[in-house]
């Protein structure tokens, strides 16, 4: 909200000092003028719209440097998050005794690739693939890959939706 009054302070700045000097120029060209203003009138005016540009141009440079570091601590949050993520991820594989194979086989089933993508990254065959998946729901304790995605997504929101309401844990 605070940043939007600035915009707005700023684009009213700049539009009220641009209208003066554009009709200003305009004015002198067309010969517009019906009244002559006296110089000081006239200085007080200019002086007025450069100090508004100048507002404007000083305005702006805060709205910008408020947004860079916002768009900062945002992607420092990302990383956070990501490390985070990455974390959970091993603790939950050294929990579940995955072997480095069956880790890399999750690590690319939470990343949404099908079992011949797996099986073509890692160089093997769909049904070695098919078989470390098995083995890596069996070892978590869930029936497929949508119940291991809730495993992270749960831990991640930290709300245990599925407590003790999931299949693999109420024998369901």
């Amino acid at each position: 909200m605070k940043d939007g009054i600035i915009i707005l302070a700023i684009l009213i700045i700049q539009a009220t000092t641009t209208f003066f000097f554009v009709y200003d120029i305009f004015a002198g060209i067309l010969g517009l003028r019906t009244i002559p203003l006296n110089w000081q009138t006239r200085e007080l005016l200019e002086i007025g719209a450069a100090v508004g540009l100048v507002l404007g141009f000083i305005l702006g440079g805060v709205a910008l440097r408020r947004s860079v570091k916002r768009r900062q601590h945002a992607e420092d949050q990302l990383r956070l998050a990501s490390g985070a993520f990455m974390e959970l991820l091993e603790e939950k594989f050294d929990a579940w005794g995955l072997t480095p194979s069956e880790r890399d086989v999750a690590l690319f089933a939470i990343k949404g690739l099908s079992t011949q993508e797996i099986a073509e990254l890692r160089k093997t065959s769909e049904g070695t693939v098919k078989a470390q998946t098995n083995a890596i729901y069996r070892k978590a304790g869930v029936s497929g890959r949508p119940q291991l995605l809730s495993l992270f997504i749960e831990d991640l929101m930290g709300e245990g939706i599925l407590n003790d309401h999931s299949p693999a844990k109420s024998g369901s």
